[in-house]
């Protein structure tokens, strides 16, 4: 096997390890707790958020969109240990190739540099929303 296939055999079965590693109960999902909004059953988001005065974090959207920057996070967050995991495999596997170990130390350092720029963006919203959009 190459080492693109072994890489590739890892993250297909790191994927199926995390999905079989969580199970979804029958009877507990039977039982959680629905909400009906507008005719539509909904789990996610409260039907108690409602635009009442001018309190943002009483409406849906506020939800929906705590939800996707948490959703964010997290891609952003697995997306820098792939690419650190990346890196760190082809300058593991550079031997006497000057070029490769270049661009393995590219692909640590742009990680790294995203890392930092994503940090950058969350401290800004924090510091622009009042109350910080993270709680």
């Amino acid at each position: 096997m190459k080492v693109k296939q072994k890489i590739f055999a890892l993250v297909i079965s790191i994927a199926a390890l995390t999905m079989t590693a969580l199970p979804v109960n029958a009877q507990e999902a039977e039982t959680a707790p629905t909400q009906t909004c507008g005719g539509a059953d909904t789990a996610i988001i409260s039907c108690t958020q409602s635009s009442q005065g001018n309190d943002p974090e009483n409406n849906g959207v506020w939800g929906v969109l705590l939800i996707a920057l948490n959703i964010m996070t997290a891609g952003v967050g697995i997306a820098a240990v792939g690419g650190i995991v990346w890196g760190a495999i082809m300058y593991t596997s550079a031997g006497d190739s000057a070029e490769q170990v270049k661009k393995a130390k590219e692909v640590i350092r742009n990680v790294i540099l995203g890392l930092v720029a994503y940090g950058l963006m969350y401290l800004v919203l924090n510091y622009l929303i009042p109350g910080g959009v993270f709680e």
